[in-house]
């Protein structure tokens, strides 16, 4: 599997979701640590280069624009398109890597392993199609609810044996470590905070708006710290409406900053809840004391540190993850009260 230079050349294809490429990136350190002379790529979308941009173990970016893609063909340019793909293979293959490293299970992944030429090209196996694109099909490991089990898996099965702890590793790029800052005083936050990410893509996977609120005052009367609200841009709305049930407790941030400055927000963080969302997984790269809330999915129920508690209480429909029975009840968020929150902010503060 060796270059010419005799330096193994890898890419890691794990391009969109913010919470899946912080869930794969223990991958970088395994990777040179096991192979310190080897030259490591991530083909990742625009909006995500911000993770992994000052990352000390990865070598290089590649920035896969699959909205401009779409873009041509819903237009039908079609001409384009093709020429666009082709420069974009023809860029991958002059690379000349030995190993690709589809940690996805899609198509589109897999797609993206075979233009790259690499002359091994490993990935998760799926129900998607396209498995003939791949030299070599894996597991993605036993299913022991640990955090990035199945990218320890994936090392495991190209003959690294990482040592744990096998945890998430981010880096604050360095232009948002101030301007960060300015967004909080902006809102009044001076001090230590606590962040609240409420929102994520999928509303069976959302605890409850009013016991955000009651979250946020509970911080404040017993920790004396301000809530922080962090989201996407769409969910603006409802984080001013959690802002203002809260009582002053709490302030909204939620599609106010960049990614690398939300990265820093999490850093800065004395705690954070939150539930299945990129950001929330944010909280182990960064060693922040976490309270996670699963119910509709349950990625992970183990982490690497005793600072990041998961609460999740299983019912018989359990994880349901895109396919809800309960006709918007939630029971299983529902299942988790405040004041187990509390509690649980209380053992992950005092570790």
């Amino acid at each position: 599997m060796a270059s010419r230079d005799n330096t193994k050349k890898i890419l890691i294809i794990r391009p969109t979701s913010i919470g899946d490429v912080v869930m794969a990136s223990p991958m970088l350190s395994a990777l040179k640590k096991a192979l310190p002379h080897s030259h490591v790529a991530w083909l990742l979308d625009p909006a995500s280069t911000d993770l992994l941009r000052h990352h000390p173990m990865l070598d290089e970016i590649i920035i896969w624009d699959k909205k401009q893609w779409v873009r041509l063909w819903k237009s039908r340019r079609l001409l384009t398109l093709l020429k666009s793909i082709s420069m974009f293979m023809r860029q991958l293959r002059s690379r000349q890597f030995d190993l690709a490293l589809e940690a996805q299970g899609l198509l589109r992944s897999r797609l993206l392993v075979w233009m790259s030429g690499a002359r091994e090209k490993i990935g998760f196996e799926s129900k998607e199609p396209g498995e003939f694109l791949l030299t070599r099909v894996i597991s993605r490991g036993p299913h022991n609810k640990q955090m990035s089990s199945e990218y320890y898996c994936m090392m495991r099965e190209i003959g690294i044996n990482p040592k744990a702890p096998f945890r998430p590793h981010l880096v604050v790029p360095q232009d948002c470590t101030e301007t960060y800052k300015e967004k909080l005083l902006k809102k009044g936050v001076q001090g230590p905070y606590a962040l609240l990410c409420p929102f994520t893509t999928r509303p069976q996977k959302h605890w409850f708006n009013d016991r955000w609120a009651q979250l946020a005052m509970k911080f404040k009367e017993q920790f004396s710290l301000p809530s922080v609200l962090m989201g996407g841009p769409g969910d603006l709305d409802s984080g001013d409406k959690i802002a203002e049930s809260s009582k002053g407790a709490a302030v909204n941030l939620a599609g106010q900053t960049k990614l690398g400055e939300a990265m820093a927000i999490v850093k800065g963080a004395s705690i954070m809840v939150g539930v299945d969302t990129g950001l929330t997984h944010m909280g182990a790269a960064f060693d922040v004391p976490t309270v996670a809330l699963f119910g509709a999915t349950c990625p992970y129920l183990h982490t690497w540190t005793p600072s990041f508690v998961v609460l999740y209480h299983k019912l018989d429909c359990s994880p349901c993850k895109r396919s809800p029975t309960c006709n918007g009840t939630f029971q299983c968020m529902d299942k988790i009260q405040v004041e187990e929150v509390i509690e649980a902010a209380n053992k992950v503060l005092s570790l």
